[in-house]
């Protein structure tokens, strides 16, 4: 990977809070553990130092980031470190803050996937009265961008045909063009929850916490459930791990969804703009590399295929 300024910045900063006071270390160099435009984290022995996006808002990204602090969210968000010369600055332009390393989850071992703990953990965060003012949620925005950067990867091209199509039978709501019905946008939600948004505390054995703030805010809870919903209903994640999931949930007092029955009637939509934005950055992926998609991407993409094939008054009747 190439080294960035923004990366060499953010690997002193690391090593620097990890040694403070220190002349010399011994340590390896820093890792770059992501690199793309809505994140750059680079780590540092036990430290972690984060770029977050150049388009991030100041005033809601620093909501985000008291919101690990409040101690309404203890045990559910990795809290953030204190900058050695206080509030963390910014890096070419873009705002710095730091964290302490947790262990992540282990892909190579899917059948040790903390599910069950992250649906207990979402169950939690939704049901925390928010501590103080927050942003809107950014699931519904996450998904239009990813359409949009999908029709600008592939201008013209059929491949995307059936994935805008998924797209377009959505109600409003889901594209981020309207209000979504009913009261349930003031829960605190996490807003871009997968496996890799959970890490075991610093301490030894700790517990599962919840980590990247970046689009957290207020809104539907169900919202942070669509992805393993979608995945399940792609075929990508088996039935009995999301049953364990959904059994979680409930029993911890989600309200994202009925505490019994049919759960889809509150999950379908979101499901389905969750499958479009994970086709859509698919096809703009594999433009980028000049290649086909690949097997799992492909199940999404053909997803798509299905949910432009359903009748649009079913999605009306699943959103009411």
């Amino acid at each position: 990977m190439t080294t960035t300024p923004v990366v060499r910045a953010l690997g002193d900063l690391a090593h620097d809070s990890a040694h403070a006071g220190a002349t010399a270390c011994a340590c390896a160099p820093p890792q770059v553990l992501a690199d793309r435009p809505d994140g750059t984290v680079v780590r540092s022995g036990p430290v972690v130092a984060k770029a977050h996006a150049s388009d991030s808002e100041p005033p809601a990204l620093a909501a985000r980031l008291a919101l690990a602090a409040s101690p309404r969210l203890e045990g559910i968000l990795l809290p953030a470190l204190p900058a050695p010369d206080g509030p963390p600055g910014s890096t070419e332009g873009r705002t710095v803050s730091l964290w302490p390393y947790g262990t992540p989850v282990d892909p190579s071992d899917p059948d040790a996937a903390p599910w069950e703990e992250a649906a207990v953990l979402l169950a939690r965060l939704h049901r925390t009265p928010p501590p103080h003012p927050l942003p809107p949620m950014g699931g519904p925005v996450k998904a239009a961008r990813a359409v949009a950067r999908m029709c600008a990867a592939r201008p013209g091209d059929p491949a995307v045909a059936p994935v805008l199509a998924a797209w377009r039978g959505l109600p409003g709501w889901a594209r981020a063009e309207s209000p979504a019905p009913g009261h349930r946008n003031g829960f605190l939600c996490h807003g871009d929850l997968h496996l890799g948004q959970l890490v075991r505390h610093p301490a030894r054995d700790g517990p599962w916490l919840l980590i990247d703030l970046d689009d957290t805010g207020l809104g539907d809870p169900a919202w942070d459930l669509a992805r393993p919903a979608a995945w399940y209903a792609a075929g990508l994640l088996p039935s009995g791990t999301w049953l364990r999931f959904l059994d979680s949930y409930r029993a911890a007092g989600g309200p994202a969804v009925r505490a019994e029955g049919d759960p889809w009637s509150g999950l379908d939509v979101v499901a389905r703009a969750l499958t479009v934005q994970t086709a859509a950055l698919a096809l703009t992926k594999s433009a980028a590399e000049d290649r086909s998609p690949d097997e799992v991407e492909q199940l999404m993409i053909d997803a798509c295929v299905r949910i432009a094939s359903l009748p649009p008054e079913l999605v009306s009747e699943r959103a009411s």
